[in-house]
């Protein structure tokens, strides 16, 4: 009889250690989200501060962070499967994606068990944007193709800032594949029900196609040299996009900046990009740091990058654990700082458990944050080693 061994997966340490970054940084703004006390706009210049601000704009770089390392990951998974079997992992994973934003996650964020306001996150993104990566690779289109493809939609999408489409503008599909975003995109299904389109797909779609090309770049007959001098060079082009861009309110961002009454807030202004949804010039900004910094990580190894590379090595899994442990502990906050049951639903929260002042300053927001992180350490240790050590096919899509 003929064993064959399993396949080996080779993981990309600067892949991981970026991807770990980003995810640990993006429990900040959740954290914030929920226990901040008053719950001020961060980026609302006329309440924010520097502090708050910036809390916030370092969470812009984790989304288009993720969604572009996934469509890297999905170029890797490619060199492990023939055409066909990539085709259909994608759509089947993404497919596990979206059934995972709309079940687990929405009820972790509202932990409303009745499901009244489904929520479509990054995870949707994420998930929508396998499927058509998926057919794209199903329909046998070239990694050329599929990078022009992804081109024009990066590039191109904030063009509908300037035409009007018309009525068309008004319907749920062109919400949920172009123009939605934030809570202005709630779309009621009847007088109780409805769905929160935080994310519109294709912009996000364009991140995931150009993160595809550019995995091509860890084949193994391309030289590390000019691979980091690709990303280098393309990451350095995006951030000169932004400032150039961004100075002169060209294009690629429907809020222009302005100058303001102090140079703290005349800064915030130039960074406050737009990300409901997500503008060319807030892509270009944080994929163009990503590129850089994966051009510049490749050979970093010391303890802070080891213990990134446990977080990026299970992101999902710390992504879906992350959310029900601030969930959790929000709940207890919630009953700590004296609410009663009668407060567990708020008419002006869309959440469970977000009475109106509750919640801790800034300093306490990232003292909470570092605890999350430290307990999530440990679960997100043992599954990686576990993932590592077994083969049952469920693995891939957790």
């Amino acid at each position: 009889m003929i064993t064959t061994a399993p396949v080996l997966k080779h993981r990309i340490e600067s892949i991981d250690i970026l991807r770990g970054l980003v995810m640990l940084i993006m429990a900040i703004d959740h954290i914030r989200d929920f226990f901040h006390y008053g719950h001020p706009e961060p980026t609302d210049l006329a309440v924010t501060t520097p502090i708050l601000f910036f809390t916030r704009w370092i969470t812009h770089f984790c989304a288009p962070t993720f969604v572009f390392l996934s469509g890297m990951s999905a170029y890797l998974a490619g060199s492990r499967r023939i055409r066909s079997q990539l085709s259909m992992f994608l759509i089947k994973g993404g497919l596990w994606l979206i059934v995972v934003e709309v079940v687990l996650i929405t009820f972790a964020i509202t932990l409303n068990p009745f499901y009244n306001v489904l929520i479509l996150q990054v995870i949707w993104a994420i998930g929508g944007s396998m499927i058509l990566l998926g057919l794209l690779i199903w329909a046998r289109a070239s990694l050329a193709a599929i990078g022009i493809i992804g081109a024009i939609i990066f590039f191109g999408h904030n063009i509908l800032d300037v035409v009007d489409p018309g009525t068309i503008t008004k319907t749920f599909c062109w919400k949920l594949l172009l123009s939605a975003g934030g809570l202005s995109a709630y779309w009621p299904v009847s007088a109780t029900r409805g769905i929160l389109i935080a994310y519109a797909l294709l912009p996000w779609t364009g991140v995931m196609l150009l993160g595809y090309v550019f995995g091509s770049l860890y084949k193994s007959k391309v030289g590390a040299v000019k691979r980091r001098k690709t990303f280098l060079y393309s990451g350095l082009s995006l951030l000169l996009i932004f400032v150039v861009f961004r100075y002169f309110n060209i294009y690629g961002d429907p809020a222009p900046w302005s100058v303001q009454r102090t140079t703290a807030l005349s800064i915030v202004s130039f960074l406050n990009v737009t990300k409901y949804p997500c503008s060319l010039l807030y892509l270009c900004m944080a994929i163009g740091t990503s590129l850089v910094a994966l051009a510049l990580t490749e050979n970093i190894k010391n303890k802070f990058t080891a213990v990134l590379i446990v977080y990026g090595n299970v992101p999902f899994f710390y992504y879906l654990c992350h959310w029900y442990l601030v969930r959790i502990l929000s709940v207890i906050v919630f009953f700590a700082q004296g609410f009663k049951p009668s407060q567990i639903v708020n008419p002006n929260q869309l959440p469970f458990f977000q009475p109106d002042g509750m919640g801790f300053n800034l300093f306490g927001v990232y003292l909470l944050w570092l605890l999350v992180i430290v307990i999530l350490y440990f679960p997100c240790r043992w599954y990686s080693k576990y993932k590592k050590t077994h083969q049952q096919w469920w693995l891939s899509y957790l």
